[in-house]
C-alpha cells in the first residue's frame, strides 16, 4: 500500500466565468476539505465541468479568487498547480506501454530512474494492472484503460486529483467496479479528490459532500444523505431522485414542526417556516386500505402498476388530481391491489419535509 499522499485544500471566493455576454459560472464561493472526496452535480451546462476546468487552471476566471492551502493559486499555470486529472476520454499514449504512460509525468517532472522504477511497480500492483504493465492501451479493455489513466495521474502524488465524468463510457457492470476503485484508491491515497459526473447515484455513493449546480450557480453543498433528504430547494429536491410534491394551504407553526392543510387532511413535517410544499421521497410512503394511527396520510385512488422485481410502482391520483409516485415491496402489497383501487398513502412526519 502506497503512503498516504500530502492532500491539499481549496478554498474558493466569488469565483465567476464569462464566455463573452454568457455567464458560464456567478458567484461561486466554497471549501474543499483536505482529503474530502467532492462531487460537482448537475445537468448538462450546470457549469460543473467548467468549474473543473478552473480548479485544474485549463480556464481562467473572470472575477474572483482561489486558494491551495492558504496560497493565492488563481493565476498560478495548470503545469504548476501540481494536480492530477483523469480525462473522460482517458488520453492515453497509444504507443507507449502501461508501464511507460505511467512513467511519463514522473520523468517529466525528472525524477530518478530508480524513483520512477519503484513507483511505477507500486502504482501499477495498487490499481491492480500488475499482469498487464508491458500492454499498450489497445490490447487492454475500457475499464483496464481507465485504471492507468487513474495511476498515471496518481503517480505524482498529486494534492488534488480532479475527474471529469471518467466512467461516462463504461458499460454498467465495468463502471460499478471502476466506483468501487476510486473509493478504495481515495481511501488508501488520502488525496483531495473533486469528481464531476451526471450520475445522482453515483454521486451520492462516492462523496463525502455533493455539490449541485444549475444554470452557473451553486444550489447547495452537503453530504450525500443531507442533501438527499433535506434539499433546501425545490431544484435540488427535483433534480436528486425522485420527489412527491404536495402544495400546502394555511401553513402555521406546530411544536418543532409545521402544518398545513392538502385537500382537506392535515399533513405536518419540518422544514422552512416559508414553506408552502410538502416534499416526500418515494421509498419512504407505504399503502394501506385504512389511514393508520398516526404519521401523515392521504387517501388516492391507484392509477398504474408496474412491476420491478422486488419492487413495484405504483402511480396514485390523490387530492386535488395531484400525481403520486411511490415504489412498494412487491411481497407486501395490499391484496387485491389495482387499477381503480382507493388507498391510503401514508409516511412518517420526519420523513417529509417543506421547501
Amino acid at each position: 500500500m502506497t503512503t498516504q499522499t500530502r492532500a491539499a485544500e481549496i478554498g474558493v471566493s466569488g469565483i465567476g466565468k464569462d464566455f463573452g455576454n454568457f455567464t458560464a459560472l456567478d458567484d461561486i464561493s466554497l471549501t474543499i476539505g483536505r482529503g474530502e472526496f467532492l462531487t460537482l452535480l448537475g445537468p448538462s451546462g450546470s457549469g460543473k465541468t467548467t468549474f473543473l476546468m478552473l480548479l485544474a487552471g485549463f480556464e481562467e476566471a473572470t472575477r474572483g479568487t482561489m486558494t491551495l492551502d492558504g496560497r493565492d493559486m488563481t493565476d498560478v499555470p495548470a503545469e504548476k498547480r501540481g494536480f492530477g486529472m483523469v480525462f473522460q476520454g482517458y488520453a492515453l499514449f497509444p504507443h507507449m506501454t502501461v508501464e511507460q504512460n505511467i512513467a511519463f509525468p514522473l520523468k517529466v517532472q525528472k525524477r530518478g530512474a530508480a524513483e520512477i522504477k519503484a513507483r511505477v511497480s507500486e502504482i501499477v500492483e495498487m490499481v491492480g494492472l500488475g499482469g498487464h504493465a508491458r500492454k499498450r492501451p489497445d490490447a487492454l479493455s475500457g475499464g483496464q484503460q481507465q485504471r492507468v489513466a487513474l495511476a498515471r495521474a496518481l503517480a505524482c502524488e498529486p494534492p488534488v486529483l480532479l475527474l471529469d465524468e471518467p466512467f461516462s463510457a463504461l458499460d454498467k457492470n465495468l463502471r460499478g467496479q471502476m466506483q468501487d476503485e476510486v473509493r478504495r484508491l481515495h481511501r488508501e491515497t488520502g488525496t483531495t479528490f473533486v469528481f464531476v459526473t451526471h450520475d445522482q447515484s453515483e454521486a451520492l455513493a462516492l462523496s463525502s459532500r455533493v455539490a449541485i449546480f444549475e444554470q452557473g450557480k451553486l444550489q447547495q453543498i452537503a453530504p450525500p444523505r443531507e442533501i438527499y433528504e433535506r434539499p433546501e430547494n425545490r431544484f435540488v429536491a427535483e433534480f436528486l431522485g425522485d420527489i412527491n410534491l404536495l402544495p400546502l394551504s394555511d401553513t402555521a407553526r406546530d411544536g418543532d414542526m409545521l402544518r398545513g392543510q392538502f385537500g382537506g387532511h392535515t399533513l405536518r413535517a419540518p422544514g422552512h417556516e416559508d414553506g408552502h410544499t410538502l416534499a416526500v421521497r418515494p421509498e419512504y410512503m407505504r399503502l394501506g386500505r385504512t389511514a393508520p394511527d398516526s404519521g401523515n396520510a392521504i387517501p388516492a385512488t391507484v392509477r398504474d402498476l408496474t412491476y420491478l422485481g422486488a419492487a413495484t410502482r405504483i402511480d396514485l391520483t390523490g387530492p386535488e388530481d395531484t400525481q403520486i409516485t411511490l415504489n412498494h415491496p412487491t411481497d407486501d402489497l395490499p391484496p387485491g391491489l389495482a387499477p381503480g383501487s382507493d388507498i391510503w398513502a401514508s409516511w412518517p412526519e420526519q420523513k417529509g419535509f417543506l421547501l
